[in-house]
């Protein structure tokens, strides 16, 4: 889950752009639903009413334990491993490891710990095995970049893995070794946890192999910096440093998810951990047996959350959606007549619930593919056809930062609005006039508004100079979404009068 001596620090925080790519045929079989194989434990009080119900795991860990594996990757020629008496493997370790140092007190004739060469690096994590022939999944980080993967199976064999294919947008890497008649996981519908459901991990924490821990769903589709198209798992299962790219199970066995990340101020477990959705790194494995490499396709628009203002102000029921703020010259969204202000509510039938929620479904289908975009525009739902592009392409993925408005060429013309706080001045530049915010304060304040921002549009009416914003505002209602530029980026605000 890391490198040596480092152990994991982490992440949190949002999401943006759009993509996608198609499913292909699974390399290896469905398994029949068989029902839960977690028994749960009843604690009884006296009267004989049931106090508690817990689930007992030892069963999954029985028949599944045999399917996870521990993996160690190095950048130079492996060295030997170094085992105290029980047969731990302690080379994960540095020698200034407190956990290092507490079994060499407990084994003083224990063998040094190895290390890699000057400049080499050590990774250690855990996989899962896909297919009886030796197809392991695990994560990119944790095999990445490496030139010697090792995987140990549960019985104790070790093989040479060889990596088939990663990728790191979604952190999913694919690995095989030479090996037959392997024991296999069962592969389960993540789509069909909810919060509050029971899970438990199986994997390799600092080196400890088969070690399990178990929790509950905290929370689904999570997005994470710079994971557009994973909608993550969060749970409060332990993971820790070594159980990266291990197995997630759901009660009847199934494995819903890859343990990826953690967040953590320490480096260590704080009850916050995120898998990658099993049909997400399904997805991405065929495609990197198939081809090696991972297509998406693209929209080619910049997107924000739908905020509770702003559905009022486009005339939602509910904060839902996908808000476009910018369509990319030249791509897919704006060849079908996609256009700013639009709200995704829909793809192929399925609701957008959160803004977060397009780059994954969009995602999940191949370039070249004809979705149908369920779409809010000025008022009324209609349906547009998009043809995906590919991420693969050099498409430009946003306008270079043309300058502060605010501090453009003179001729400026001024106007207020006291209505609403708002101070404005219309700049000549380069031929085109602008629509700059000098000052905002009361209600434009509060929308968000501030000095140097571009007022471009009036929900999707574009203004240029004080008649155009007038007419605008005038027409517009109470609840006013107003599109602006700011350092380059656009961007959707809420204007509500009283």
């Amino acid at each position: 889950m890391n490198k040596t001596p480092k152990y994991m620090v982490l992440l949190v925080a949002s999401a943006l752009v759009v993509g996608g790519c198609d499913k292909v045929g699974s390399f290896f079989g469905k398994e029949e639903d068989k029902g839960s194989l977690v028994q749960t434990i009843e604690t009884k009080t006296d009267d004989g009413t049931v106090q508690m119900l817990l689930p007992d795991f030892t069963k999954l860990v029985e028949q599944e334990g045999a399917t996870v594996v521990n993996i160690q990757a190095t950048k130079t020629a492996p060295a030997a491993s170094a085992r105290n008496d029980s047969g731990m493997d302690l080379s994960q370790f540095p020698d200034n490891d407190p956990f290092y140092e507490f079994f060499k007190r407990l084994v003083p004739n224990m063998p040094e710990v190895p290390q890699p060469e000057d400049d080499g690096e050590l990774n250690f994590g855990s996989g899962f095995i896909i297919s009886p022939d030796g197809y392991i999944l695990t994560n990119t980080h944790v095999v990445g970049g490496m030139n010697n993967i090792k995987v140990l199976l549960n019985d104790k064999r070790e093989y040479t893995a060889k990596l088939i294919g990663s990728d790191q947008q979604s952190d999913v890497a694919l690995l095989k070794i030479e090996a037959t008649d392997l024991p296999v996981v069962k592969i389960g519908n993540a789509k069909e946890l909810k919060p509050g459901e029971w899970v438990a991990a199986i994997g390799a924490p600092f080196g400890f192999d088969n070690s399990v821990t178990a929790g509950i769903v905290s929370a689904k589709g999570r997005s994470l910096p710079n994971e557009n198209y994973t909608p993550f798992i969060q749970t409060d299962v332990a993971i820790n440093p070594g159980n990266s790219g291990g197995p997630l199970f759901n009660l009847k066995g199934q494995v819903v998810g890859i343990n990826s990340q953690i967040y953590s101020r320490s480096g260590g477990f704080m009850g916050i951990s995120f898998a990658i959705p099993i049909d997400v790194a399904m997805n991405v494995a065929d495609q990197l047996k198939t081809t090696g490499k991972v297509q998406r396709g693209q929209l080619g628009v910049i997107i924000q959350e739908v905020s509770y203002d702003l559905a009022k102000s486009f005339g939602l029921d509910k904060a839902s959606g996908a808000l476009i703020a910018k369509v990319l010259p030249g791509s897919p969204a704006a060849r079908a007549g996609l256009q700013v202000g639009d709200i995704v509510r829909s793809v192929n039938g399925e609701e957008v619930r959160a803004s977060s929620d397009l780059p994954v479904m969009v995602g999940a289908m191949a370039p070249g593919k004809e979705v149908n975009l369920g779409v809010w525009r000025k008022g009324k739902q209609t349906d547009i056809k998009v043809q995906l592009g590919s991420t693969d392409g050099n498409m430009e993925l946003g306008e270079a930062d043309s300058g502060n408005p605010a501090q453009a060429a003179p001729q400026a013309q001024a106007f207020s609005m006291d209505n609403i706080g708002l101070s404005l001045q219309t700049r000549e530049v380069g031929g085109s006039k602008r629509l700059i915010v000098a000052s905002a304060e009361g209600l434009a304040a509060r929308a968000g508004l501030r000095r140097g921002d571009e007022v471009l549009a009036v929900g999707q009416t574009s203004v240029e100079d004080e008649p155009t914003f007038r007419s605008a505002i005038e027409s517009a209602g109470k609840n006013i979404p107003l599109l602006v530029q700011r350092d380059g980026n656009t961007l959707f605000l809420a204007l509500n009068l009283p």
